[in-house]
């Protein structure tokens, strides 16, 4: 299913880096329903509240970025793939400056170029399929060419519609949404044993 795939893109938050984001506080913070995605709950507020909600939640995800780290295998499998030559991107519903930040913080950065990285104001946030398709696009690469790799539903479907092999990454093992996921694995380091099995 990945052999010879060489364009990777990757969510950060839980799957690049360790999940430090508690959604549930974050809405809480923000005056926003409990159980709603927040970026779809926040452009439901009324017009002049929406630019103060989005300045405290980047405020908010940029106090997390110290408390992350790399999640385990992150960085053998970039490398790993670099050393094949692989394409590589970010797709986050993160702010990108957070998501560049996140990045340097956890020793990932040099594996991407700057221009890779997309956060929620580059493209419009997964489940959307705008963010893949732009570095498909960028690439000059087909979709049968490419992988999304990710730790929730939300990357797995934009994953499923922009026509990409999707990886469902989940380190209790559950992967509650196998059936949206090609391929799923527990940890990055597992993928990296795969991908090397498959591109021998």
């Amino acid at each position: 299913m990945l052999a010879g795939r060489k364009h990777w893109v990757f969510d950060l938050d839980g799957t690049l880096t360790l999940a430090v984001h508690d959604f549930d506080a974050l809405r809480r913070e923000l005056g926003l329903p409990s159980g709603l995605p927040i970026l779809e709950a926040l452009q439901n507020r009324p017009e002049e509240e929406v630019g103060v909600l989005m300045r405290r939640l980047d405020a908010l995800e940029a106090d997390l970025v110290s408390a992350t780290g790399p999640a385990p295998g992150a960085a053998d499998l970039l490398r790993g793939l670099s050393e094949q030559c692989c394409k590589m991107g970010v797709l986050t519903r993160n702010s990108l400056e957070n998501a560049r930040a996140t990045l340097v913080h956890c020793g990932l950065s040099h594996r991407f170029d700057p221009a890779d990285v997309l956060g929620r104001a580059e493209a419009s946030p997964k489940p959307s399929p705008d963010g893949i398709l732009q570095l498909l696009r960028r690439w000059g690469a087909s979709p049968r060419d490419a992988v999304m790799i990710g730790d929730f539903r939300y990357d797995l479907e934009a994953g499923r519609a922009a026509g990409v092999a999707t990886v469902s990454v989940d380190a209790s093992g559950q992967h509650e949404w196998a059936s949206l996921a090609d391929v799923c694995v527990d940890t990055l380091s597992e993928l990296l044993s795969l991908a090397n099995d498959e591109n021998r």
